[in-house]
């Protein structure tokens, strides 16, 4: 009888050895224990925490999610504005599950979160872009690139919420159709154009300005100067007496008696008149 009892014993213990299994949570992941048989069957509503996991390999799976931020680059998709322009988006956008969601998403899902992230999540981010850019005409998506962005990180962030992901960042990667983008460069050619014409002119009329100024300056110089000289020639004359006259004369007489004098005395030199 003993010996049947140890027979059981090391049956019993050696089928816990085959069944049991080990892992490990590492840190920034979440483990999930799931039930794959029975009743039971699906998340037993035990969150795994880091560290070490023993359970029954044959009757239990466990998985992990990592809960650091991924950046994920999506495929490139397009669609059309309010006025019906193309619009392509390479959108990369940077996100996390939600710290104790790890059960909830594999139950919904019951995938691994690469392919959640990569696949499952698509339509939504999508269905974002296209909500918001259907919304919007070709100048707003042009001139409010802000609002544009500031608006899909808010839409993302609430969709992508109720599927308990945080979103850190959003890159939309917009591109601008073609022909929008040629007549955008247009515009600004014709408003360069239109500037250096302008700037052309006010040269031109500064150039001007410039030289009926130094013509104005040159008259007003004349004037000041003509008017200078007739003063100077009226005082001059003003002052001219007779006997200023003699004074003059006497400084430049050279000692000799004239030949002629004048009826006043003014000495007069009569070999100008002599010819």
């Amino acid at each position: 009888m003993k010996r049947t009892i140890n027979i059981i014993a090391t049956l019993l213990f050696v089928c816990c050895c085959l069944t049991s299994c080990y892992t490990r949570v590492d840190a920034g992941h979440e483990g999930i224990k799931v039930n794959l048989y029975g009743d039971d069957k699906g998340v037993d509503g035990v969150e795994l925490v880091t560290g070490a996991v023993w359970y029954n390999g044959f009757t239990t799976a466990v998985y992990e999610y990592p809960t650091f931020v991924q950046t994920v680059d999506y495929e490139p998709f397009s669609f059309n504005s309010q006025d019906g322009s193309v619009f392509t988006f390479d959108p990369t956008i940077m996100l996390s599950i939600k710290s104790g969601a790890a059960p909830e998403v594999f139950v919904k899902y019951r995938k691994e979160l690469d392919e959640i992230l990569t696949v499952t999540l698509v339509p939504i981010i999508q269905d974002a872009f296209k909500e918001e850019i259907n919304a919007r005409k070709d100048n707003d998506l042009i001139s409010k690139q802000t609002e544009f962005q500031n608006a899909i990180e808010s839409r993302l962030a609430e969709e992508l919420g109720k599927e308990n992901f945080v979103v850190s960042k959003v890159t939309t990667g917009i591109q601008y159709p073609s022909a929008l983008v040629e007549s955008i460069n247009a515009k600004n050619r014709a408003q360069q154009e239109e500037l250096r014409i302008k700037n052309e002119v006010l040269v031109a009329e500064a150039e001007v300005a410039k030289k009926v100024a130094i013509a104005k300056g040159n008259a007003d110089a004349k004037k000041i100067n003509a008017d200078a000289e007739a003063y100077y020639n009226r005082t001059v004359s003003a002052s001219l007496s007779p006997a200023l006259i003699n004074m003059k004369a006497l400084e430049k007489w050279d000692g000799k008696t004239p030949v002629v004098a004048g009826a006043s005395g003014t000495f007069i030199d009569a070999s100008k008149f002599i010819k």
